[in-house]
């Protein structure tokens, strides 16, 4: 092994900014793991740090993204959840292995930031912070989970989700696809709003039951209430965040609101009335927990899900996957090749 890896850093706030480099292999200690990476993914958090969104005062250069699979190539003494050769994938929050996560955890300890990222051809991380790879997955496959399964999975489950229910989906990019498709694992009806209808058509082959353009029905809140027979959806998945007060109008009596990110924006307006009359539930998703990550492996694993790879790009084109990802074409996960 050369004492030597290729990494991607951000030497700024911008794509732009982004530059292969040359930086030492970590070395493997007690407790820890030398994970040899071999996929990434992108999130959109991963957009909004580099376009300081959200964690301006990151200290430069770093190295982006947060998700990735790879092969366990080294293990320090006193390691026994793992050994070499076994297929891995790092852990998002690390130290969160069940319940709810810390504040401390939430802000502090998290691969890409402030944690240092995976785009490099190496990681250690302590043998506790990493899940066995799903077996029917490829590691392209594998690294879409970490952020974008498990945030789908934690959701539905924090909304109690059930045979029969309806969720409303907002999207077509990871999450909202993972939540698609666990949802109608669950036996769940799914309403999926996009502003492209081939984008909707797409989401229908993978079981989406109603799409609603909401590019063409600015009030698409109440067309999915009607697709519903006037009861209201049982979960949204709310993923832009400016539409909360859409999400709620279109929720049945005693629904949930998972909200999951701010791709639309970090501000919302909505109606006190519309939380109590309808005695709905709003909740911040915050990824989940490694419990969750090992559980939901093992349904991907039963069930035979497949993610959904929008596209692939080697580690030396990583300024492309990122304008990619930005432009909002894209329909499921962005993955490099490492």
């Amino acid at each position: 092994m050369s004492e030597h890896m290729r990494a991607v850093e951000a030497v700024d706030f911008s794509i732009g900014s982004l530059r292969l480099c040359d930086r030492p292999v970590p070395t493997v200690r007690d407790g820890e793991v030398l994970i040899r990476i071999e996929a990434a993914s992108l999130n959109y958090r991963d957009l909004a740090i580099l376009d300081q969104k959200f964690m301006p005062h990151l200290k430069l250069p770093y190295v982006p993204c947060s998700d990735c699979s790879g092969e366990v190539v080294s293990i320090g003494d006193g390691v026994t959840r793992f050994k070499e050769g076994d297929r891995v994938i790092p852990v998002y929050t690390q130290g969160w292995y069940s319940g709810k996560p810390t504040q401390q955890q939430r802000t502090t300890k998290t691969l890409g930031a402030p944690l240092s990222g995976v785009l490099q051809e190496y990681i250690v991380v302590p043998e506790q912070e990493a899940v066995m790879a799903a077996e029917s997955l490829s590691p392209q496959e594998c690294a879409t989970l970490p952020i974008a399964a498990l945030t789908a999975w934690n959701a539905l489950e924090q909304g109690g989700i059930k045979s029969g229910d309806t969720v409303l989906v907002q999207g077509t990019g990871g999450v909202a696809l993972y939540a698609l498709q666990f949802a109608k694992m669950a036996g769940a009806k799914v309403i999926l709003t996009s502003s492209s209808d081939v984008k909707i058509a797409q989401a229908k082959l993978l079981g989406a039951d109603v799409g609603i353009n909401y590019s063409k029905h600015e009030n698409w809140g109440a067309l999915a209430k009607e697709a519903t027979g006037g009861r209201g959806v049982d979960i949204v998945i709310e993923t832009t965040g400016y539409t909360l007060a859409e999400s709620l109008s279109c929720v049945c009596f005693g629904g949930f609101v998972g909200v999951i990110g701010f791709v639309g924006g970090h501000e919302a307006t909505i109606s006190v009335k519309s939380l109590l009359g309808p005695f709905v539930r709003v909740q911040g998703i915050a990824v989940g927990s490694r419990l969750q990550f090992e559980a939901m492996v093992r349904a991907i694993d039963h069930v035979g899900i497949k993610p959904v790879i929008d596209s692939s790009f080697p580690l030396e084109k990583t300024a492309e996957a990122f304008e990619h990802l930005k432009s909002a074409k894209h329909v499921g996960k962005i993955v490099l090749e490492i």
